[in-house]
C-alpha cells in the first residue's frame, strides 16, 4: 500500500499520480487534501509520513508546491526517510543509498509526465543492502 498526500497546491497532480498508481496494480491510501481549496501542508505530510512509520503502508508520497515543506514535514516523522525528488536519477539513488521510504514532489517543480516517472523510479528500485549504505542508514535512525 502506498500512502499519499498533498495540500492543495499538489492537489491536481496527487490526483494523477493515484490514477497512474492504480492504473499500474497498486493499492493506494488517500490522506487528503481532497480538493484545490487551500489547507495546511503539516496535516497532510504527517499523516502520510506516520502511515509509513507505523507499517501502515509501504511507501510514502508527499506533494505540495515546491516540495520544501512536505519533506520537511515527512522527515520529523520518526523511521521516515523522505527525499524530495526532480528527476528519476535522484529518485534511483534515493533507493538504492539511502532507503528512503517517502518520496516528496514540488508540483509546481515537475510535470505530471516526470513525476509519473520519478514515482515509477522510487518505487521499484530496491535499497542496495550494502554494508556501507545500511551503516549510514543507521546513523539517520
Amino acid at each position: 500500500m502506498i500512502a499519499i498526500g498533498s495540500d492543495h497546491g499538489g492537489y491536481e497532480l496527487k490526483e494523477k499520480l493515484i490514477a497512474h498508481l492504480e492504473q499500474n496494480g497498486f493499492s493506494v491510501k488517500d490522506m487528503g487534501c481532497h480538493s484545490r481549496e487551500s489547507c495546511d501542508y503539516p496535516v497532510f505530510g504527517q499523516a502520510v509520513a506516520k502511515a509509513v512509520a507505523s507499517g501502515e503502508c509501504e511507501r510514502g508520497i508527499v506533494i505540495c508546491t515546491t516540495g520544501i515543506g512536505m519533506s520537511m514535514v515527512a522527515n520529523k516523522v520518526k523511521g521516515v526517510r523522505c527525499a524530495l525528488c526532480a528527476d528519476p536519477y535522484s529518485a534511483k539513488m534515493t533507493r538504492l543509498h539511502n532507503n528512503a521510504n517517502v518520496l516528496s514532489l514540488g508540483a509546481g517543480i515537475v510535470g505530471e509526465n516526470l513525476a509519473k516517472e520519478i514515482v515509477d523510479t522510487f518505487l521499484s528500485v530496491p535499497f542496495s543492502g550494502e554494508g556501507r549504505h545500511c551503516r549510514r542508514v543507521d546513523m539517520i535512525e
